[in-house]
């Protein structure tokens, strides 16, 4: 192997050189929990998942004990945010049941009485909400006590689509791979797959393998870094990777995966890289065991280079404004290389490890009070 040149060293001392700054990212996140800028205004019916962010941020930040007076709060809210059935009406009200994504529609937040009761029929869950309102309790250390289990799966079970995939909300909502995962996870995190076909869920995975082995938002489309996460962390999830794909299919999915970094990772071919990226595409290779050929080095560069040195945060290209999910996907791509001061996350509920033990733990409670 030829010696590196000058310029190759001088850029290798500057990737060592550049500083990772917890401090300013953790302000960064603190603050998406208090107030956001204009900017935002378009994500108002999405702020528990802006919360997710946070919240979520700062955990692999190790950073949770900076909240730790409004945690309660926090908790509150996020469960006043749950949409419950009517009891003169369960079996088709339940089908709406779930978390919004804020009181925008809904039941207005009560601080003292933080689980509304069924409002309108317009008032449905939404399956990603769903999904990061269960992740941030876990977050926050909530045992999941006052979340009714039944009504999220029946809700869970009105949204799969005969071809297997799933619909964000009852009524009016795109379907795709994306919801799949959020199934999986809402599923896995309250211990019962009944509000899931997986046999039809698995299939569409399956026909949602490209030309390319990437896997796309469902059958016949292009392959894409996000999506492909979706799709394998959803297989994971449901103990199906190795029945789905053959292992000449794996290893061709786990290729394309390697092929999409460049300096840091893009989500389809022939597009500039993002930070997001390196969470969606790392993750996939470390639930498929190829993350040992990732360049920890020109990825770290790359990460790094999207962070704002002024107020924290990571933007999804160098000179960008920062904004929550890239800067929460840039702390996760950091974490999954191991940088010192980040906790461990685990790739297949994207929280960190510590809320993934502190699940298990919530799962023990659930059998012994069973078994008792």
């Amino acid at each position: 192997m030829a010696a590196p040149t000058d310029s190759q060293q001088t850029e290798q001392t500057r990737q060592k050189d550049i500083l990772f700054l917890r401090a300013k990212h953790i302000k960064f996140f603190s603050r998406c929990l208090q107030i956001l800028p204009q900017s935002y205004t378009s994500l108002d019916t999405s702020r528990l998942t802006v919360c997710f962010f946070a919240l979520s941020g700062l955990d692999v930040l190790d950073a949770l004990d900076t909240i730790e007076k409004d945690r309660q709060d926090i908790i509150d809210w996020i469960y006043s945010l749950q949409v419950l059935p009517d009891p003169n009406n369960y079996e088709e009200t339940s089908k709406q049941c779930g978390f919004r994504g804020s009181s925008t529609i809904g039941t207005a937040y009560n601080p003292s009485r933080d689980t509304p009761s069924h409002s309108h029929p317009y008032d449905w869950g939404h399956i990603a909400m769903t999904y990061t309102g269960l992740a941030c309790l876990l977050i926050l250390g909530d045992d999941l006590s006052r979340v009714n289990k039944p009504a999220i799966v029946a809700g869970l079970k009105a949204l799969q689509l005969q071809d297997g995939s799933f619909a964000a909300t009852l009524n009016g909502s795109e379907n795709d791979m994306r919801f799949v995962y959020c199934a999986c996870c809402i599923s896995a995190m309250l211990q019962d797959w009944s509000g899931i076909d997986v046999e039809k869920a698995v299939d569409f995975i399956y026909k949602s393998l490209s030309y390319d082995y990437g896997l796309g938002q469902g059958p016949d489309q292009e392959g894409h870094g996000g999506t492909t996460f979706c799709a394998i962390a959803s297989l994971v999830l449901m103990g199906r990777l190795e029945s789905t794909f053959s292992k000449r299919q794996r290893e061709k999915i786990k290729a394309w995966c390697i092929k999409r970094q460049h300096s840091g990772f893009q989500g389809r071919p022939n597009k500039p890289v993002d930070t997001c990226y390196s969470f969606w595409v790392g993750a996939t290779l470390k639930l498929m065991n190829g993350y040992d050929f990732v360049d920890f080095a020109c990825n770290r560069a790359y990460i790094l280079s999207t962070q704002d040195e002024m107020v924290g945060g990571f933007a999804k290209w160098a000179d960008y404004h920062p904004d929550a999910l890239h800067a929460y996907f840039g702390i996760c791509g950091l974490s999954l290389m191991g940088e010192p001061s980040l906790l461990p996350i685990n790739p297949s509920l994207n929280i960190s490890q510590r809320a993934a033990d502190h699940l298990q733990r919530v799962h023990d409670n659930w059998k012994a009070e069973v078994a008792t």
